[in-house]
């Protein structure tokens, strides 16, 4: 038995995991759900602790997290940072996997229906680059302020995200980076780039620098498979990705170290609060990031499952609004249960 660490966390989150559990206990895998249902805003705003170090060790103790999402205006930036950031940087979850695949023809945003079919995943550098927190400000609060971010890029965080990228490369890889104007990181990438082609010989490779990537990607993303790139890039093309096949509320992620296999699993859209309570929150992106755990797990043809029923579902239109359908949150996770 898989035991699976449950954190709902805040605004939609708790109503989309609902769905997500129930779709999980459908398909009868024998997983057993630690709900943390206290590590949310509102008990970092009443203890100042975001996540304790025992919920951690209950965390890490498990099998995989699944996560529904971190976020609250009342709480300052120190929340997030304290839950997601530590768990990703503690567990070194090295790898932010982000697979966007178009479900319907009808939730692609282009126009020439050749060029709709999104199929490829962004591998993104998950614990370096500017998110690492190396910097500071001087004069705060004042007309000379000052502040500064590095961006960190190390040999050993580099060519373990480009060789896990190879790994999981069906057709092709592309690295998208801005080496001709961020020299010094820039250079160390290049170098790993270039080990790792050599690595991996039979697996067609090309570059492309990160403003080049983004007009490619919008003219045909059907041309890509595995776009591996540094956090910050990561972040901003994965969520252009998501769009392109359907909106954040479809698209599901993995943070994994690609060592020991341990994994967090989240839906990329985020704590939402502008719908949370309403029952319109879509819950599909956090479905189909049960499909992606359970298939990091070994079961396979339930991920499938899955995936096939969360299609089926929006080819009939039993949708969100955010969709274009009239069902709640709960409808939607009742039809695809239905579908399974």
């Amino acid at each position: 038995m898989s035991t699976i660490a449950v954190i709902p966390g805040d605004g939609i989150g708790p109503e989309v995991i609902e769905e997500a559990v129930q779709v999980l206990d459908e398909l009868a895998l024998g997983l057993d759900f630690d709900v943390l249902e206290h590590v949310n805003a509102d008990t970092y705003l009443q203890t100042g602790i975001a996540l304790s170090d025992s919920d951690f060790d209950r965390i890490s103790g498990s099998d995989a997290v699944l996560l529904g999402a971190v976020g609250d205006a009342r709480a300052d930036m120190a929340y997030a940072r304290g839950v997601l950031l530590r768990l990703r940087f503690d567990l070194d979850l090295y790898v932010n996997y982000r697979p966007a695949v178009l479900c319907h023809d009808r939730l692609s945003p282009l126009r020439d229906e050749t060029r709709r079919s999104i199929d490829c995943r962004v591998i993104r550098e998950n614990t370096e680059g500017l998110y690492a927190g190396i910097g500071g400000r001087l004069h705060r609060a004042t007309v000379n302020e000052v502040g500064i971010d590095a961006e960190i890029s190390t040999y050993h965080g580099v060519a373990r995200i480009l060789d896990f990228a190879f790994t999981v490369a069906r057709r092709s890889v592309c690295l998208v980076d801005k080496s001709n104007a961020v020299r010094n990181g820039g250079a160390l990438w290049q170098r790993c780039w270039a080990e790792a082609r050599d690595k991996y010989p039979d697996v067609p490779a090309r570059h492309l620098y990160v403003d080049a990537a983004v007009m490619h990607l919008v003219h045909d993303p059907t041309a890509f498979d595995v776009i591996v790139t540094n956090n910050s890039y990561g972040d901003i093309l994965s969520d252009l990705t998501a769009e392109l096949a359907g909106g954040l509320g479809t698209v599901g992620s993995a943070n994994i170290n690609g060592g020991n296999g341990f994994g967090l699993f989240e839906p990329v859209h985020g704590s939402a609060p502008d719908i949370a309570g309403q029952a319109i929150a879509n819950p599909i992106g956090a479905i189909l990031t049960a499909a992606l755990l359970v298939d990091h797990l070994g079961h396979r043809d339930a991920a499938r499952a899955v995936r096939a029923a969360v299609e089926k579902v929006i080819s009939a239109g039993n949708v969100t609004p955010d969709l274009g359908g009239p069902l709640s949150t709960k409808d939607v996770g009742a039809a695809i249960r239905a579908q399974l």
